[in-house]
């Protein structure tokens, strides 16, 4: 097996017959070196196969280039779509993202955040409720900037972006009044994460004020299986909800699979159904489900902006980004 050899600078430099530092010029954006040696420096680079090593030109600067993805359910749509969207604006800002996945409750998860200490990360981005506060604190310590998605602490030198939860649930809340709806549900997951807690909150608060009636459902871990189980605790009831809302689309579509095959219910005819998140099962034929689009595409950019904005200038920043989630409007609400 044959090893593989790092071509170095200074290789380069005696291969194109000119100093160390001509050819650290040649590839530094904006440093003085003549057309004549950027040329020999270029053409030795790639017959050598010279790459610049970013990570340790990185620390010189004191920055590395490096921004920690740090994210629990991967496998979730939402998830990846948010993913999707920030690597996208990473790699189109120069940034390299390292991605700690925190499903498990062992010590891998501060191991790795120890390793992308090492390596000097910049920022870390959590991207979801569930990870544990510890881990803001390490990355704080650790001197990194860090911005949080859809969370709610409020310690000093981090950037928060939430949306509000709060309005889409009064939304939902006046669909299914329109919708003639006096007897509703809330379907949610014993999560407990901010966001799921403030639609719920949202929601309960929009009803009262409407004069509905509301029934909260939770059960397990948040996705498919926990509509359906949800499904089956509502539609067995003395008296059934005319209308749920679903505090993510996964719930929505387990919980309207098994409305229409255990129970053999129409929606929306029979039941009335809104999901959160938007994901692309949502316009599947099969579910056509009203529901609200995250900007994922806007959260992304707002938060890479934000990182790359010079130290002074981002912390002097509004700590708090809230974004509207726009309602999509498919065929699961009468008269939507």
């Amino acid at each position: 097996m044959s090893r593989k050899i790092f071509v170095s600078a200074q290789d380069v430099a005696v291969k194109a017959g000119v100093s160390r530092s001509a050819v650290s010029r040649t590839f530094t954006p904006g440093a003085s070196v003549s057309d004549e040696t950027r040329l020999r420096v270029l053409r030795a680079a790639e017959d050598l196969g010279y790459h610049v090593n970013h990570l340790a030109r990185g620390l010189t600067r004191r920055e590395s280039g490096i921004v920690c993805m740090i994210v629990s359910d991967l496998a979730t749509p939402y998830r990846s779509n948010l993913l999707r969207a920030l690597t996208d604006q990473l790699q189109n800002a120069g940034r390299v993202a390292m991605l700690i996945n925190t499903d498990r409750s062992d010590g891998s998860v501060n191991r790795a955040l120890q390793q992308a200490v090492r390596y000097r990360a910049d920022a870390s981005v959590i991207l979801s409720g569930m990870p544990d506060k510890s881990i803001i604190d390490l990355c704080l310590r650790s001197g990194q900037r860090l911005v949080l998605i859809n969370r709610d602490e409020q310690q000093e030198g981090l950037l928060r972006i939430n949306l509000d939860d709060a309005a889409a649930a009064d939304t939902a809340a006046r669909a299914f009044l329109r919708a003639g709806c006096h007897l509703v549900a809330f379907a949610t997951s014993g999560a407990g994460t901010p966001s799921l807690v403030a639609r719920e909150q949202g929601f309960l608060e929009a009803a009262k004020e409407l004069g509905l009636q509301v029934i909260v459902e939770r059960q397990g871990v948040t996705g498919y299986q926990c509509g359906r189980t949800i499904a089956q605790s509502l539609m067995t009831r003395r008296q059934r909800p005319q209308a749920v809302f679903c505090a993510t689309d996964l719930i929505a579509c387990g919980l309207m699979d098994a409305v229409r095959q255990e129970f053999g219910l129409s929606i929306p005819k029979d039941l009335c159904v809104i999901g959160f998140d938007d994901i692309e099962q949502a316009s599947w034929s099969a579910y056509s489900l009203t529901t609200f689009a995250q900007p994922v595409d806007e959260i992304a950019l707002q938060a890479v902006e934000w990182l790359s904005l010079p130290e002074g200038s981002a912390f002097a920043r509004e700590p708090l980004v809230k974004l509207h989630a726009n309602i999509v409007w498919r065929q699961t609400v009468r008269g939507g």
